[in-house]
């Protein structure tokens, strides 16, 4: 039991399934190591009581033979603007610091019943945007406590990597699962937009916000995918296009694969660690029998339009309480500002060009099935408010290369951790794929990991 925590999702869900540990003890496990490593500050809320009735209920039922899910009687827990009936909601904001909802957003009761236990709920960024309100104690990246933990997930890239979790869900409208992932050294999907229901996510722009898994292998990430993918009735913009079988093995089809790379793209201004990451991971697929195929990605103009789109959404998301109640607002009152100042005639012109990126975009995947590049372009961020980092926010262009573009279109992505150096935190790859084009990426991402390897956890004891 002392190192269960940092088993994989689906590892201690056979386990759980063929009775080799109850639900009840790994939840018991994960609720002791919250407590001994609360220094990490990545919960919001922790739902003792609800976690060990969820338990107790997977035993049961796992005990009569009926398994609902994969990952029937896991422990997990959701980014805190994911609403969940009867608990504290606060979207990382002052303003509904005290908010109850009475209903639970689509993801956490398709998890639910799925058989999946509510270990609580993950600190983010205030109105998942790009700093903790002054209010909220940051948590700390457990790959070192003066290291980024990415945002705006951050509670959810946090205890996913510490073991405070087997795997968690994130929402990213700028990058909020893939610099999470990226800067916590594990697994981040987001999915097509449209594929997850955002039904019950408090949003912070309705047009590019995502809800995806953050976990520990792309395995993880696929079982959760399955669970919360589909229609849903209570979201008009969900895809009624059927969910696959995201575990459908199809390995005819990686050796054809075509994998586009822009090297200008993926090496100007960016990490030598996370170039030489790409480079590693083109090596070891076109060992798998890939073909590396030269593309032409378009992304200025969406990285210096995405603060304005993004700030007219939020400011539309916030309206019942900006700026009357601006006093309670932190970093995320200039977006707010910044959104109600923009004009229609503006916002039009940032739409045509979106759709001008979208045209681009399937023109580029006419030449290839899946793009490479990095989750960011910087390794090893200081932590919030350090100079670095500050820097790094103020050129949001930069800074938002390799994720404002996918949310803007809408593309799946799927981030996963290279090999670690000297015990530190792994480098990232992203894979980027058309529309629906999950599968791809999760075969594409098995395939990456095993050649890769097991990784090292970070050093918490």
């Amino acid at each position: 039991m002392s190192d269960i925590h940092y088993l994989d999702a689906m590892t201690i869900a056979r386990k759980i399934h063929k009775r080799e540990i109850s639900s009840v003890e790994t939840t018991e496990a994960l609720l002791s190591r919250i407590e001994t490593r609360s220094n990490l500050k990545a919960y919001v809320t922790v739902t003792a009581e609800r976690a060990l009735a969820d338990a107790r209920r997977a035993d049961l039922e796992i005990a009569e033979g009926n398994i609902r899910s994969p990952l029937h009687g896991v422990p997990i827990a959701y980014k805190d603007l994911l609403a969940t009936n009867g608990i504290k909601t606060t979207s990382g904001t002052s303003v509904y610091a005290d908010h109850v909802p009475d209903y639970d957003a689509t993801v956490v009761s398709r998890l639910a019943a799925a058989g999946t236990v509510m270990l609580g709920k993950l600190k983010l960024t205030e109105g998942a945007f790009s700093r903790h309100h002054p209010t909220v104690e940051i948590p700390q990246n457990p790959w070192g406590k003066n290291l980024w933990t990415g945002v705006s997930s951050s509670g959810s890239g946090v205890a996913t990597a510490a073991g405070l979790c087997f795997g968690s869900l994130g929402t990213d409208t700028g990058g909020s699962i893939r610099f999470p992932a990226s800067s916590n050294g594990v697994v981040g999907l987001k999915p097509t937009w449209g594929r997850v229901s955002r039904y019950g996510a408090f949003p912070l722009a309705y047009s590019l916000d995502h809800i995806g898994p953050i976990t520990r292998t792309v395995d993880d990430a696929a079982a959760m995918l399955q669970i919360i993918a589909g229609l849903d009735p209570n979201d008009p913009t969900s895809s009624a296009k059927p969910v696959p079988d995201y575990f459908l093995a199809n390995e005819r089809e990686l050796k054809t694969l075509r994998i586009g790379y822009d090297a200008a793209y993926v090496e100007e201004d960016t990490s030598p660690e996370h170039v030489g990451a790409i480079k590693d991971a083109m090596d070891v697929l076109r060992d798998l029998g890939c073909e590396i195929v030269p593309v032409n990605m378009p992304w200025h103009a969406t990285s210096e339009n995405w603060a304005l789109t993004t700030g007219v959404e939020a400011a539309h998301a916030h309206r019942e309480t900006f700026p009357e109640r601006r006093d309670e607002y932190g970093a995320i009152a200039g977006l707010l500002d910044l959104g109600l100042s923009v004009t229609a005639e503006t916002y039009m012109q940032i739409e045509l060009e979106r759709r001008n990126l979208i045209a681009q975009l399937s023109a580029m995947f006419s030449q290839c099935d899946v793009m490479i590049c990095p989750s960011m372009p910087l390794y090893g961020l200081p932590n919030e408010g350090s100079p670095e980092t500050d820097a790094a926010e103020e050129g949001l262009a930069a800074m938002l290369k390799f994720t404002a573009p996918f949310d803007y279109s809408g593309s799946p992505t799927l981030s996963i951790p290279w090999k670690s150096v000297n015990g530190a935190v792994p480098a990232s790859v992203q894979l980027v794929g058309p529309d629906l084009g999950e599968h791809l990426l999760i075969e594409l991402g098995r395939a990456l990991e095993s050649a890769r390897g097991e990784l090292a956890h970070p050093d918490l004891g």
